[in-house]
């Protein structure tokens, strides 16, 4: 079934919504326990886990992402230095927010601030990407290669902290938000193996009901469209929500 270039895939906006929705519920548990309105483990168990698949979901979209872009690029603009110009100015536009990021958990909390967090991992994948938008079973293959050695990394620790971005850690280092480039980016990878699969030449190679116009859909689906906008205003909300809702439960129990 084609798609007219100028369109969206209704079902990639709705799966990132989704995960929008799955992180901005983690992070509210992240935060009642960080702030100990609530006892919780957000460090292991079930809410690790469902941060994790958060995660995973983002970036095997942002793969997915990339070879949609890739495809209508080339059909539109052709190849060359100024397509990859536009795929360097956006990985580096993300990555530079990333470091405000950095910056502004650094101000505030300093311990576990965020060094390498996933609009680090975003950016900079974004860029490492793009000689590998056309390949469809290489990526599969990398992908799970840069996963295995990821997963063989976690168990090595340096003394240092200039490999972070890598995957190499010091012993006890904390991060709040911690995505190295191995194992992370073979999970993009991945994302661009399926992206291949599915859409080759941003045509969705399966039949699909259109469900865009559902209410339920067109809103996670808004919410996906929107998703680095959201990533980077909803803690500051929640943050703010909560000692909002701190002082008035103080301010209740004051007047009994």
């Amino acid at each position: 079934m084609d798609q007219n270039l100028t369109e969206r895939f209704w079902e990639i906006d709705l799966l990132r919504g989704i995960a929008i929705v799955m992180m901005i519920v983690f992070h509210v548990m992240y935060d009642l326990d960080f702030f100990g309105a609530a006892l919780l483990n957000v460090q292991s168990g079930f809410w690790f886990y469902f941060a994790r698949a958060t995660a995973t979901i983002f970036l095997l979209l942002v793969g997915i992402s990339l070879t949609l872009s890739f495809s209508r690029a080339t059909q539109t603009q052709g190849t060359g230095k100024k397509l990859y110009q536009k795929y360097l100015k956006r990985g580096s536009t993300i990555f530079a927010w990333g470091l405000v990021i950095t910056v502004l958990t650094w101000v505030f909390l300093r311990e576990g601030f965020v060094v390498w967090g996933i609009l680090h991992l975003i950016g900079i994948s974004i860029i490492l990407a793009y000689p590998l938008l056309k390949f469809r079973y290489w990526n599969l293959l990398l992908g799970l290669s840069f996963m295995a050695l990821g997963l063989f990394l976690k168990n090595v620790s340096v003394g240092f902290p200039w490999l972070l971005w890598l995957g190499l850690t010091p012993n006890n280092f904390y991060s709040l938000d911690y995505f190295p480039i191995l194992p992370w980016f073979g999970v993009v990878l991945i994302g661009l193996f399926i992206g291949n699969l599915l859409y080759p030449e941003y045509t969705r190679n399966f039949t699909l009901r259109d469900l865009s116009q559902v209410k339920g859909i067109r809103l996670l689906s808004f919410l996906g469209k929107h998703s680095l906008l959201i990533y980077l205003v909803h803690q500051p909300i929640l943050i703010t929500v909560l000692y909002l809702l701190n002082l008035v439960s103080i301010g209740a129990l004051g007047f009994l």
